[in-house]
């Protein structure tokens, strides 16, 4: 009987994957690793078999992992340890002798040039000289993520970048793991999955929809990376995590973050939600 585990299974993306999951196998097949009691209480409620570790327990990892087959690694939020975790996942993976490991990844993580992909990179190349089987996960960029900021958009009538006419490809974070729980439950083994929105667009074209969807008018102002860098910076956002996103915009000026495979509507079987769907959701 195959066991299935997903990390960070009481995050946003780890809980929709459970989700969907719970649907697809009995629910004494799968397992959620969790960090704490109020995680493993809501687990239980749902009568969701869990095990205790975090990223940074080696030990723990390797207990926790025995007996599973099929594994999703979900990308660590910690930027700048994270692959010091997904490297201590990988080898308490190889210690418990898991058959398989999906991992969420980034877009074009190989050849994006993002400082924002160096540690998905190096993860990848860690999952490679494992030996496992595995299959990338490489995720747009969230829908969810430009809508941050939808109320601030709303009351200034402007949306901020640096991404000038670039299109981006995202993706909402149902879709992605609808797409990862497909893989985990059996497919696409040994795979690298550019994973992204069926319709591009550029960040002129989400002001317009803005507009258009909320009747309140929304223009884009583009910025230089390092103009974009330091506005961050005067909202609050910390200087490190500011210049990775400003790259990250930077990036996306030059296509990295647009993807026109259409291999997530492929894998999901359907088509992708639009980011007008998105928007409208979110406005509700």
């Amino acid at each position: 009987m195959t066991q299935y585990l997903v990390t960070g299974a009481s995050g946003q993306l780890g809980g929709m994957v459970m989700d969907q999951m719970a649907v697809r196998v009995p629910r004494t097949q799968l397992v959620a690793l969790v960090r704490t009691d109020g995680e493993a209480a809501h687990f239980a409620t749902r009568q969701i078999p869990t095990r205790r570790a975090d990223y940074d327990d080696l030990e723990a990892l390797v207990a926790a992992l025995e007996g599973i087959d099929r594994l999703l690694l979900i990308s660590s939020p910690a930027i700048g340890q994270r692959l010091q975790q997904h490297q201590n996942v990988i080898f308490a993976a190889t210690q418990a002798r898991v058959g398989f490991v999906a991992y969420t990844s980034m877009l074009h993580a190989g050849s994006a040039g993002m400082v924002l992909a160096e540690e998905h990179v190096q993860t990848e190349r860690a999952l490679a000289a494992s030996g496992m089987r595995h299959t990338l996960l490489r995720n747009a960029w969230y829908s969810e993520n430009l809508l941050l900021s939808l109320q601030q958009d709303l009351n200034s009538g402007c949306h901020y970048g640096a991404v000038g006419e670039g299109v981006l490809s995202t993706a909402n974070r149902h879709d992605l793991a609808e797409a990862a729980a497909t893989v985990l439950h059996g497919g696409y083994d040994g795979e690298i999955l550019e994973l992204a929105g069926d319709t591009g667009f550029t960040l002129t074209e989400y002001a317009r929809l803005l507009t258009t969807l909320s009747g309140r008018a929304v223009s884009y102002v583009d910025m230089s990376e390092a103009a974009y860098r330091q506005a961050l910076v005067s909202v609050g956002i910390p200087d490190t995590f500011a210049a990775i996103l400003a790259d990250t915009h930077a990036k996306a000026a030059k296509g990295a973050l647009c993807d026109t495979s259409k291999t997530l509507s492929r894998v999901i079987g359907r088509a992708t939600t639009t980011i007008s769907q998105s928007i409208a959701t979110a406005l509700e």
